[in-house]
């Protein structure tokens, strides 16, 4: 039998959210059914339910970030059982059987991934997020949440977390340059990049963040960063040009893509995680000078998430966040756009008890 649940829904980009009763599909054999503690505000979810990253499937629930309790096992899972601590992050399936599946890169699937919400399920269904009671999971696609970590801090690691650790990871931020420890710049201090300076700086390189202003460096440095630059000082870009390995980009909005490279050292390397609704212009000469390479990075793979999660619970790393109820989800997300927030926003789904469905 389905599962009806309360969730926040929308339905439309304009509209605010309600209390929703949804459903959840009938739980299959190698499905896990969660009972959701927390759920992560993340950007992705604005941009899509205000039809930033095109038109929306409305109504929708969004919500890939979740933390919570494994309350049913289907008979042919094995992995999971009643009471483990687990989580959900961007997907929710995948074909499982394509070259990028097989090699543990699920989020490239070449027959697409399905998406924690507003994409189309295995039934023709559009997926539907957790911002809500519980959910229902392919097995294959839960995490486990590392008793270290509380539910509402791990909420964010499902994709602010892996989405700057993948990166981080792939261009070796922990590696060493001529015996010195890699210079990584940070561009962005929100929710991803709050996490990008914990991760860069756990792996053991010297962490700069860059932004419009010293008004977070306090932050900055609490997390492990070394030093704050005001990329709008006088001479700012040749002052410091050269000077860095990596580039963690996790603006998204549209800067000037150009200067940016040239503050990388020759061989040089920006991971882009922030994505513009806008197109970015960039110069080949940018890239060409200097050998220098401009990626992009999307999210990770399951065996990668859950890799993150470990490193976090080793190193203490959890994302900084701001509990609010289901109630202030609205006023939550004006916040984030407004750069408020400190540094994410979690839905603490245990208020979902007081509100009435509409």
């Amino acid at each position: 039998m389905p599962i009806t649940v309360k969730a926040l829904q929308k339905s439309g980009p304009e509209q605010p959210f309600r209390v929703a009763a949804i459903e959840r599909r009938d739980p299959r054999a190698d499905d896990v059914v969660i009972d959701i503690k927390a759920a992560g505000i993340c950007h992705s979810d604005i941009h899509t339910i205000r039809n930033e990253w095109g038109e929306a499937h409305f109504p929708l629930t969004v919500g890939h970030e979740i933390a919570g309790v494994v309350s049913a096992v289907g008979s042919d899972v094995t992995e999971w059982k009643v009471g483990d601590r687990v989580g959900v992050g961007c997907m929710v399936d995948s074909c499982g059987t394509c070259e990028e599946c097989r090699a543990d890169q699920e989020q490239n699937c070449l027959n697409g991934n399905v998406g924690t919400y507003n994409a189309e399920d295995v039934d023709g269904t559009i997926t539907q997020g957790g911002y809500a009671e519980k959910v229902v999971v392919n097995e294959r696609f839960v995490l486990r949440i590392p008793d270290a970590i509380e539910f509402d801090a791990a909420a964010p690691l499902l994709c602010a977390g892996i989405t700057t650790y993948a990166p981080l990871r792939r261009w070796g931020a922990g590696e060493t340059v001529d015996g010195r420890a890699k210079r990584v710049a940070v561009l962005g201090l929100g929710g991803l990049g709050h996490m990008g300076v914990q991760l860069a700086a756990a792996m053991g390189a010297e962490v700069t963040v860059l932004s419009r202003s010293l008004r977070k460096e306090q932050d900055a440095l609490a997390l492990g960063a070394t030093r704050v630059l005001a990329t709008t000082e006088e001479n700012f870009f040749r002052e410091h040009r050269g000077e860095f390995d990596l580039i963690l980009n996790t603006i998204s909005a549209s800067i000037d893509v150009d200067r940016y490279l040239r503050l990388l050292t020759p061989r040089g390397v920006m991971a882009v995680v922030g994505l513009p609704p806008e197109k970015q212009p960039v110069g080949f000469g940018s890239l060409i000078g200097g050998n220098k390479v401009l990626a992009g990075s999307n999210i990770g793979g399951i065996a990668e998430t859950q890799e993150m999660l470990d490193f976090c619970a080793e190193h203490g790393i959890v994302a900084k966040i701001e509990v609010i109820g289901v109630d202030e989800a609205d006023a939550a997300y004006d916040r984030v756009v407004a750069g408020e927030v400190h540094f994410r926003a979690v839905i603490d789904t245990a208020t979902f008890a007081d509100a009435v469905a509409e």
